[in-house]
C-alpha cells in the first residue's frame, strides 16, 4: 500500500486528552508533581491547590480512558490541542487573570472547540469565566470584580460570593456547603439527592432557571441561605447546551477531595469543614461522576488511587542483572541493614536475590495512600533476580513468554540480535518507564545496551511538549536504553534514532505473526504512528496507535539515548488498539492464530529496533535505509501551510539524509514548484496533519 497523499487520506485524532489549564507557566507533565507541592499561583489566574485538585481527581475518574494533563496559556493559544481534547478544564483562582491571558484569540478557539463539539469544565473562578458577565464582591472596593465575559456559555450572571468570608489564598473563607441534585437533569442510577461539597469564594448563576430555552440545566442548588441575590432559584452548578457541544459550570468545588485538605492549614472549625466534606465523599464522587458521564465522557468505575508496586530486574541470562547491581555497588549506601540506591530524582531500595521470600515481598508493597502523591518521595522497591519471576510474582507480565519470544526472534534476526531486551525492568504499577531510565544519572550509566524498562500501568506517564500517553490497560509501555558511541556521530547522527524506534514499531507489528504484514501502519512525522481506523476504513482516516519520546544525553564519552514508547496493543474503546486493525486488517484467521500479546509483541519490536540500529551503525542513513523509512511514511507528496514562512504552501519531499530534516518545497501558482525548499526540524516544528499544518512549536 503506498504512502497515502494529502488528496486521498485523512489523520483523525480521537478526543482522548483532557486538559487541565494552568496559568502560564511553561512546564512539563513530569514536573507537576513537584510544582503542585509550591503554594500560590501557577501563573496567570489558576492557583496550585485549585489545578492539583482537578488534576488529582480527574485523573482517579478518568484516566483509564483518557490522558488528563495540565496545559498553559501558550499551548492554549498556539498548539493544535482541540482535534483530539475531549474535555478543557478551567481550574478555581481569579478569573481576570484568565482574561489576560486568555481574552481574544484564546476565547475564540475554545468558544470554537465547544461549538464544534467540545466539552469544557469550569469550577468557581472558571465557572464565573464562563458566563456571559461576573459580578464579583460587589461594593467591596478591594474586591469588586465586575464586567462581561467574552466565552458567555451560561447566557446570564454569576454572582458571588455566595458566602460571605472569602479571603485569597487562605482558607479562611472555606465552607462545606449543601447542595441538592436535581437527579431528573442526569441519565444515570447512582446519584445523590443532597451532599456537602468545599466551597471557597464561587458564585450563584443568578435567574438559571429562566434560560432553559437556551439549553440551560440546573444541576444542583444551595441548600443554605445566600449572601448575594440569586434571582430565580439557588443554582450552584449548571449545564450549558452550546453549538454540537456542552459546557458544566460550578460555583463550589466538588473536585476537592477531603483526602487532600489538611485540617490544619485554616482557621479554628476548618477540620469540621474537611470532616464534613469527608462524611459525603462517596456521594461527591459520584455526583461529579454523574456530572462527566453528562458531558458524554466514559469515567472509570474504579476510581481507587493505584499503589507503586515492586520493580522487579531480571535477565534473559542470569548474570546480566547481577553484572548491574555489582557496577551499581560503589553508589549504594546501607542504613538499618537495607541497601538503597538515593539517585538524581528517586531511591531504591535494593532487594538481592533471595533476601525476600514471596510473602514477606508482597506485604511490604509501597503504598500511595488515598489523597495526592508525590511519587518522587516514595522509596521503590528494586528487585534483583537470578531468574526470571514467577507469574504468581508478575501475574500481568508473563517473564518466560517474553524471553522465550525474545530468543526465537533473536535467532531469526538477521544482524545478530542479543541485547536489546536481554535485560528487563518489568513493574506493575510505575511512574513512568522514561522517567526511572532518563532521571537517575546513576542507575542510567550502569545499565547495558538495550536494557529496556516495561509496565503493565503508568500512573506519571511522559509524551512530547504537553501530552501524556494514555495507558488504559492492554497498553504496552516501554522504554529501551540506546548507547551510541561518539565515533558514530558523523556517520550515523543521534537524530536519527527516533526514525529508527518509529520503524521498529512498525515494521515490528507487520512482521509479528503471518498475516500481520497486511496492517495498514503508518509513521508520522517525527515519530508517532498512525493506523488505518478499521471503524472507518471506506474514508481512509487514520488514527494514532502509538507515541514515542526520546530524550538523549552526553555522558561517559557517549550518547545515552532513552527511547520511551506507548502502544495501543490489546486495550479496547475508546482508543484504536492492534487487536482491532488485526481481526480488521490482518489476512484471514492471523488474528485468531497468532492474537496479539504484550510478551511477545515487546520482544519483536525489540528485535527489530535492534535491527535497524546495528545496520545504522554500520551504513549510516543510506539511501537504502531511505526507502525502508518511505515505505512506511505518511506523507510523501502531501501539501501543508507553513505558518512560520507566512502561511506559505508547500509539498513535502522527505527527509535529509545527514540530520533527519524535513523537506518542503514552496509551491506557486497553480501549485508549481517555485525552486525554494525548507529544511525543518522536528524539535522546532509540531505538524499539524488533521489541518496539513507545520507550527512553530512553543
Amino acid at each position: 500500500m503506498a504512502a497515502p497523499t494529502g488528496n486521498n487520506a485523512n489523520l483523525t485524532g480521537k478526543r482522548l486528552n483532557v486538559l487541565v489549564y494552568s496559568g502560564a507557566i511553561n512546564h512539563s507533565a513530569y514536573k507537576l508533581s513537584r510544582l503542585l507541592t509550591d503554594s500560590g499561583t501557577t501563573g496567570n489566574g489558576t492557583t496550585v491547590d485549585s489545578v492539583r485538585h482537578c488534576v488529582y481527581t480527574l485523573r482517579r475518574l478518568l484516566a483509564s480512558h483518557y490522558a488528563v494533563a495540565p496545559v498553559t496559556g501558550d499551548m492554549l493559544l498556539k498548539e493544535p490541542w482541540t482535534a483530539t481534547c475531549a474535555l478543557l478544564v478551567i481550574p478555581g483562582g481569579a478569573d481576570l487573570g484568565y482574561g489576560r491571558t486568555l481574552n481574544g484569540a484564546g476565547n475564540r478557539r475554545i468558544k470554537q472547540f465547544v461549538r464544534l463539539g467540545g466539552k469544557y469544565l469550569g469550577f468557581c473562578a472558571g465557572g464565573y469565566y464562563g458566563c456571559n458577565r461576573c459580578e464579583f464582591e460587589v461594593g467591596d472596593k478591594t474586591m469588586e470584580v465586575i464586567g462581561e465575559r467574552e466565552l458567555a456559555f451560561f447566557p446570564g450572571t454569576c454572582r458571588g460570593g455566595a458566602f460571605p468570608g472569602f479571603v485569597y489564598h487562605s482558607e479562611a473563607g472555606a465552607k462545606a456547603v449543601g447542595l441538592d441534585v436535581s437527579k431528573d437533569s442526569f441519565n444515570v442510577r447512582t446519584i445523590p439527592t443532597h451532599f456537602r461539597s468545599y466551597y471557597n469564594g464561587g458564585g450563584v448563576f443568578v435567574d438559571a432557571p429562566k434560560f432553559k430555552d437556551k439549553g440551560v440545566e440546573v444541576l444542583a442548588n444551595y441548600s443554605e441561605e445566600l449572601n448575594v441575590d440569586p434571582g430565580e432559584g439557588a443554582a450552584a452548578v449548571v449545564y450549558c447546551k452550546v453549538g454540537d457541544g456542552a459546557v458544566i459550570l460550578t460555583g463550589p468545588h466538588p473536585e476537592f477531595a477531603a483526602a487532600n485538605l489538611n485540617p490544619k492549614d485554616g482557621p479554628p472549625g476548618f477540620k469540621d469543614v474537611v470532616d464534613a466534606i469527608n462524611a459525603d465523599d462517596k456521594e461527591r464522587t459520584d455526583f461529579l461522576k454523574a456530572c462527566l458521564a453528562k458531558l458524554g465522557l466514559q469515567v472509570a468505575q474504579d476510581t481507587t488511587v493505584p499503589s507503586l508496586s515492586s520493580w522487579h530486574v531480571s535477565g534473559l541470562d542470569a548474570e546480566g542483572p547481577l553484572e548491574i547491581l555489582s557496577l551499581l555497588a560503589p553508589d549504594l549506601t546501607n542504613e538499618n541493614e537495607s541497601e538503597y540506591l538515593k539517585d538524581e530524582n528517586d531511591t531504591f531500595r535494593i532487594e538481592r536475590p533471595g533476601a525476600w521470600s514471596l510473602s514477606e515481598l508482597e506485604d511490604s508493597l509501597p503504598s500511595s495512600g488515598d489523597g495526592l502523591v508525590d511519587y518522587q518521595a516514595i522509596v521503590k522497591r528494586l528487585v534483583i533476580h537470578d531468574d526470571f519471576p514467577s507469574s504468581k510474582l508478575t501475574p500481568y507480565f508473563n517473564h518466560h513468554a517474553f524471553y522465550a519470544n525474545l530468543q526465537q526472534y533473536q535467532s531469526e534476526s538477521r544482524e545478530g540480535a542479543s541485547t536489546f531486551g536481554s535485560n528487563l525492568l518489568y513493574g506493575e504499577v510505575l511512574t513512568s518507564t522514561n522517567t526511572i531510565l532518563e532521571k537517575n544519572t546513576k542507575l542510567l550509566r550502569t545499565l547495558p545496551q538495550g536494557f529496556t524498562a516495561t509496565a503493565t500501568v503508568q500512573v506519571a506517564g511522559r509524551g512530547r511538549g504537553s501530552h501524556v500517553w494514555i495507558s488504559p490497560a492492554g497498553s504496552l509501555l516501554f522504554s529501551t536504553v540506546v548507547k551510541h558511541p561518539i565515533e558514530k556521530i558523523q556517520s550515523a547522527p543521534v537524530v536519527f534514532i527516533q526514525y529508527l524506534s518509529a520503524m521498529a514499531v512498525v515494521k515490528g507489528i507487520k512482521s509479528y505473526a503471518k498475516g500481520y504484514e497486511k496492517l495498514p501502519v503508518k509513521m508520522k512525522w517525527p515519530n508517532d504512528i498512525y493506523a488505518l481506523d478499521p471503524e472507518d476504513p471506506e474514508q481512509k482516516r487514520y488514527t494514532k496507535i502509538c507515541g514515542i519520546l526520546v530524550n538523549s544525553h552526553f555522558m561517559s564519552n557517549e550518547y545515552i539515548s532513552v527511547v520511551g514508547i506507548g502502544i495501543n496493543a490489546t486495550n479496547a474503546s475508546p482508543t484504536t488498539a492492534l487487536t482491532a486493525l488485526a481481526a480488521r486488517y490482518a489476512s484471514p484467521g492471523a488474528a485468531a492464530a497468532y492474537p496479539v500479546t504484550l510478551e511477545k509483541l515487546l520482544a519483536r519490536i525489540l528485535t527489530t529496533f535492534e535491527d535497524l540500529y546495528t545496520r545504522f551503525l554500520r551504513t549510516g542513513f543510506d539511501r537504502d535505509f531511505e526507502e525502508m523509512y518511505y515505505d512506511d511514511w505518511l506523507h510523501m507528496h502531501q501539501i501543508v501551510t507553513l505558518e512560520e514562512e507566512g502561511g506559505a504552501r508547500a509539498r513535502i519531499q522527505g527527509i535529509t539524509r545527514d540530520y533527519g530534516l524535513l523537506l518542503a518545497e514552496e509551491l506557486g501558482w497553480n501549485d508549481r514548484p517555485t525552486g525554494r525548499v525548507w529544511q525543518l526540524q522536528s524539535d522546532s516544528n509540531s505538524f499539524d496533519f488533521l489541518k496539513g499544518l507545520v507550527k512553530r512549536k512553543v
